[in-house]
């Protein structure tokens, strides 16, 4: 079955999408994005992600050419037309085609360029790793400063990747000034004596929004949470490690730079974390 796609309004076969050279997004990284996972056809923390695209959207001086209504509409079309059962969907907005190159924004502002499209992957909440648990080095953090901000810069994320896979780890958490950060494409955390320790937010992390959801699921159920940065050597003396993203939802992490994470095994809190994620996402999905 053709992949169909959304650009700019309309509803098209991916072979026939395309944007233009022009396009700020293609040309300057000017632009936003958001990914938001489907479970059983349904969109799981939409609300947060349309929030978030909103935020990310102001801090870049820039609109949506959509309401959130709209670019509801827009997810379940695209999931029903791919007939996604599990998978993700993925946004993207940019500045615009203003018609040629400058580093200056577009005076007036141009129409901004809307793309979305879907990812098909079953079994997504079933991945074997959230078993096993996935290994993780430590790499600088050299990165604009503001990370808060979702915008399509991802270069050194990607290269962060790459840099684990050749080290034959599963991802990289990184590190400014002393600290963790967070992964490359996630939220990171340890627990400690049952205490979950996680980055404050900032302008220097991703203000993710399985994040938010993990941490209030925690504090009902009474789990003791403490919000500050910690460093690489807390991580390796502490009882489990863990991550958090639109994909893949809580992970246990339990090697650190060659090192073994606890017992080496995904943790209780974070198995648990997991379960209780998954099952009120679940409820709650449209």
């Amino acid at each position: 079955m053709t992949r169909i796609v959304h650009v700019n309004g309309q509803y098209l076969p991916e072979a026939e999408a395309t944007v233009s050279i022009f396009d700020r997004g293609f040309l300057m990284a000017d632009g936003v994005y958001e990914v938001t996972s489907v479970l059983g056809g349904k969109l799981i923390d939409f609300p947060g992600h349309a929030a978030r695209l909103e935020r990310s959207l102001a801090e870049l001086d820039m609109t949506s050419p959509v309401t959130t209504d709209e670019l509801l509409a827009i997810h379940r079309e695209l999931v029903a037309r791919n007939s996604i059962t599990d998978g993700m969907v993925y946004l993207q907005i940019t500045r615009g085609n203003p018609g040629d190159r400058d580093f200056a924004y577009p005076d007036p502002p141009v129409t901004p360029t809307i793309v979305l499209f879907t990812q098909s992957k079953p079994g997504l909440a079933d991945n074997p790793a959230a078993k096993t648990g996935i290994k993780v080095v430590s790499i600088e953090d050299i990165r604009w400063g503001r990370r808060d901000i979702k915008t399509v810069q991802l270069l050194y994320p990607s290269i962060g990747k790459m840099m684990a896979k050749k080290a034959g780890a599963d991802d990289a958490w990184m590190v400014e000034d002393g600290f963790v950060t967070e992964g490359t494409s996630n939220n990171a955390y340890i627990v400690k004596n049952g205490r979950i320790i996680t980055r404050q937010l900032g302008t220097d992390i991703l203000h993710g929004i399985t994040r938010a959801a993990v941490l209030r699921f925690a504090a009902e159920a009474q789990m003791e949470i403490e919000e500050r940065a910690f460093t690489i050597d807390e991580a390796l003396a502490a009882d489990e490690a863990f991550v958090t993203s639109a994909s893949a939802f809580v992970m246990p992490v339990v090697q650190i730079d060659g090192a073994a994470v606890g017992d080496g095994r995904p943790g209780r809190v974070a198995t648990r974390l997991r379960e209780i994620y998954l099952d009120e996402s679940r409820k709650a999905a449209l």
